[in-house]
């Protein structure tokens, strides 16, 4: 385990928060600096969680003898419980609450079409959304996981040609045809590739751990960022975020060991699914009290944080271990020779 790639994943995480935070209270008109600068840059967490998702999935099942069933089913134990059950939770608070959120409307299919990962028109006109908003970064996900599992059926040599092929194929081709929804036809979706290629650079051991010339690295991406916007997404986000996670492995030293980091990361995931949740539920009582959005946000913020520990405790890694657990008793039971 990396504790660079923690601590990333929950700076990443807090990004988003912070960025969704100016969406909600402030719907992006910022005046602040930081504001402004939360608003037009904040999105870019979500580069860099893909890029750390496809370095890690690369990582996690390099020499590994594992069939496509296995992976899909590891992935979903991980990512499904948690999302639907703060779907689920989205769900309700549209269905009570709809009324005094702007763009914001139930639908039971399109909920249906969430819970699966199917791209689908939000009800509330504003884009491919699930009910819970943030999931749209799950579709890609799942997408990616789904043609990823394409490579254990070929030699270890040739998995990441046939991972590389089959995504530009999937979004350049059938996502231009509309074989599969547009929704992939997004270059944010190679960002998973630049992932696996660090991983290849990693296990090669030429990424050196140091200090100086990763704090330089750093400062080229962040600079990068904040001058260029999305408009090119993969060039002006994906590729600095991609120097960010390789400067962040080569200050390993620096990070490693930190169980709070550890944590923080761990839980990234849960503040990623919750943190909208609880944003709307304080967006609508500062609406309702008249509250400051700042002090609201920083009410928010432990909030966010306690729950997510709770949710990547007992939703998140219970769950987990209970599915594994299941799974292969399952696998056993099945292997187990009959008796005559």
């Amino acid at each position: 385990m990396l504790y660079s790639l923690q601590a990333l994943r929950a700076f990443a995480a807090w990004v988003v928060v912070c960025h969704h935070f100016m969406q909600i209270f402030f719907d992006f008109h910022a005046s602040s600096p930081l504001g402004r600068l939360f608003t037009e840059r904040g999105a870019v967490g979500v580069d860099i969680f893909f890029v750390i998702s496809g370095l890690v999935i690369y990582l996690s099942t390099r020499d590994k003898a594992i069939a496509p069933r296995q992976f899909m089913l590891q992935r979903l134990l991980r990512i499904v419980p948690a999302y639907w059950f703060y779907t689920g939770l989205m769900a309700l608070l549209l269905f009570c609450a709809s009324r005094w959120m702007p763009h914001q409307t139930f639908e039971w299919q399109h909920l249906v079409l969430s819970l699966l990962f199917i791209p689908a028109e939000n009800p509330g006109g504003f884009g491919l959304y699930p009910t819970l908003n943030v999931g749209w970064t799950l579709n890609f996900e799942m997408f990616f996981y789904g043609l990823f599992a394409l490579a254990f059926f070929v030699r270890q040599r040739h998995q990441l040609i046939l991972v590389a092929v089959a995504l530009l194929l999937a979004s350049e081709v059938l996502g231009r045809l509309g074989v599969v929804s547009r929704f992939y036809n997004n270059s944010i979706i190679y960002e998973f590739l630049l992932g696996i290629g660090i991983g290849v650079v990693y296990r090669r051991g030429l990424l050196r751990e140091g200090l100086w010339l990763p704090l330089a690295v750093l400062a080229v991406a962040g600079y990068a960022i904040y001058r260029l916007d999305a408009s090119d997404r993969l060039l002006h986000w994906g590729l600095p975020s991609a120097l960010v996670v390789m400067a962040f492995i080569a200050l390993e030293p620096y990070f490693r060991g930190n169980q709070v980091l550890k944590t923080l990361g761990d839980c990234s995931y849960s503040v990623y699914l919750i943190h909208v949740l609880v944003l709307w539920a304080g967006w609508l009582l500062s609406q309702r009290l008249q509250l400051d959005p700042y002090l609201v946000f920083a009410l928010c913020v432990p909030l966010i944080a306690l729950a997510s520990w709770v949710s990547y405790q007992w939703l998140e890694r219970g769950l987990y271990r209970r599915g594994r657990a299941w799974l292969e008793a399952r696998s056993q039971s099945s292997q187990a020779p009959a008796l005559s």
